[in-house]
């Protein structure tokens, strides 16, 4: 009896995983839907003094427990059934090494997901920038789930929450990539 018990309890559990995996899949594959994360653990704040984006090396990276957060994400982002995906990232080390390991192939730099840490009177000069191009992503024809690597700034900008590293946001977004709703998916 308890091992019937178990067993139907374990199915509705299954049955349960597979259709919360689904919907996340099912959206991400309509027009109006994006994924967004921000970089997995890259321990400090900002980047060093004199960083170049040009050098990996001058810039705040992802740490070992980083690199492995990117990895699950990917591993998760799998069992929610998204097995292909377009990932677009920040020119910042840090976001295309979260963006690599997720491991959808190649990764496309987008100038708009760049920091504006830095430069914090630029935010909605390139919230808008960003905004154009996911209304230009998510109108292509047979596309592939859209996933954005960014940094904490872009998408509180965007949603007007901050969010952990490795964290996700799932936005749904108006024509003119707008933000309309969304909902935050913690790292796995």
């Amino acid at each position: 009896m308890r091992l019937s018990i178990w067993f139907a309890t374990a199915l509705l559990f299954v049955a349960h995983v597979d259709a919360s995996a689904s919907t996340l899949a099912e959206k991400l594959l309509r027009s109006e839907y994006v994924l967004l994360m921000r970089h997995a653990l890259a321990p400090g704040v900002g980047d060093p003094q004199g960083y170049s984006l040009d050098r990996c090396e001058t810039q705040r990276n992802l740490d070992e427990q980083g690199k492995q957060q990117a990895v699950r994400a990917g591993q998760w982002l799998r069992t929610q059934g998204i097995q292909s995906a377009t990932v677009l990232s920040s020119v910042w080390c840090r976001c295309q090494q979260t963006a690599d390991r997720l491991g959808y192939g190649p990764v496309t730099i987008e100038p708009s997901l760049a920091s504006f840490f830095d430069a914090p009177d630029r935010a909605q000069t390139q919230n808008q920038a960003m905004q154009r191009v996911l209304a230009n992503m998510l109108s292509q024809p047979n596309r592939k789930p859209l996933i954005v690597v960014t940094h904490h700034v872009n998408i509180l900008q965007y949603v007007g929450e901050n969010i952990g590293s490795g964290d996700m946001v799932l936005a749904r977004v108006g024509p003119q990539g707008q933000m309309l709703e969304y909902s935050r998916i913690p790292s796995p």
